[in-house]
């Protein structure tokens, strides 16, 4: 897997973030280069230092990179309290249309959890409904949050849970809505979500009130296959799926528009371990190998999820907040070990 011609290297564009950002960044670069996967970063520091530096969170050179290598491995970045932007996130996916939020969630050997089988993919519509922040004030006692839904935008993120599955041999896509109630707003998703699901006849289809999902999740999780939801409702149901799993530690994420992609863990800067070096970095390594498959490159993602799992079914350098007592760093170079292992086995 080593890569002689610097023509064959892709440029992705990094953010380096802030709080545990930058040592698992590191995490990533060591792997990376391990691997041999053929990726140049281009990489800025991004985050609250940078905002107190420059009175930015990002710099325009950083928005002007994602905009021209199109894909952007971000780690975690901390928000200012009560000042520049109010959501970092939904700042960027709206800025580029980044209007699937995918999130796999899967059982790990690395934490035993009352659901082992749990093998779930949600597809979050991410540029609309009440995370749209269209808020008005009536008076001082009164605030009201608008909902907003549209055709196209329910259309293209039912479109791509079911493309997503039918490309991955997955069996059944549910919709979650909240329709019985809101009835205009949640029934016209689920009206889009029906209408769609004609043109996959071969994927089984169905839905489920929102309170109901959440129910049957912590039921039996083993019933669901794909979901695909509206904003708020998705934001909520991921953090329940990743708990299934063992925690937002273990939650890769994608935010994919029609040109451009953005990956990231799904936990955030975490700023009361940063510099402790006892970082989980698995949910943005993970986050980087579905990068990394988005590039055509799956074949370095596969290796080296590979290595995190013998490391994981190991359970001899795993980091504290899944049971272990290994560094960042021991975990780092246990992966890349076992990186190493894997090739001269294959050589």
């Amino acid at each position: 897997m080593r890569v002689t011609d610097d023509k064959a290297m892709k440029t992705v564009t990094f953010f380096r973030g802030d709080g545990i950002g930058p040592e698992i960044s590191d995490s990533v670069f060591a792997i990376f280069q391990a691997a041999h996967a053929p990726v140049k970063f281009d990489i800025y520091d991004v985050g609250e230092a940078e905002y107190n530096r420059h009175g930015k969170l990002i710099p325009d050179e950083a928005f002007a990179s994602f905009e021209k290598t199109k894909v952007l491995l971000k780690s975690p970045i901390t928000t200012p309290v009560g000042k520049g932007f109010r959501s970092l996130n939904v700042t960027m996916r709206k800025k580029y249309d980044l209007y699937a939020n995918f999130r796999p969630a899967k059982s790990n050997s690395a934490v035993p959890t009352p659901f082992p089988n749990t093998d779930i993919v949600t597809f979050r519509e991410n540029t609309e409904d009440l995370y749209a922040g269209v808020e008005e004030k009536i008076s001082d006692d009164e605030m009201h949050s608008i909902k907003i839904i549209t055709r196209d935008k329910s259309e293209r993120i039912c479109r791509s849970a079911f493309d997503f599955a039918r490309q991955n041999g997955r069996k059944k896509v549910t919709c979650i809505h909240k329709a019985n109630i809101m009835k205009l707003t949640d029934g016209l998703f689920l009206h889009v979500f029906q209408d769609v699901a004609k043109d996959y006849p071969d994927i089984e289809a169905n839905d489920m009130i929102v309170d109901a999902c959440c129910m049957n999740l912590v039921l039996d999780p083993t019933k669901f296959d794909v979901l695909v939801t509206e904003n708020l409702y998705g934001d909520i149901i991921t953090d329940l799926t990743s708990g299934l799993i063992g925690g937002v530690g273990l939650m890769p994420s994608a935010n994919i528009g029609t040109d451009m992609a953005m990956f990231e863990a799904v936990h955030g800067s975490a700023p009361d371990i940063a510099g402790k070096n006892i970082a989980n970095p698995t949910a943005f390594l993970w986050s980087a190998c579905m990068m990394l498959d988005h590039l055509g490159l799956s074949n370095y993602g596969d290796l080296i999820r590979t290595a995190i799992k013998n490391v994981m079914d190991a359970g001899v350098h795993t980091t504290k907040d899944i049971g272990g007592n290994a560094s960042t760093t021991e975990y780092t170079d246990a992966v890349i070990k076992e990186i190493k292992a894997i090739v001269e086995a294959a050589a």
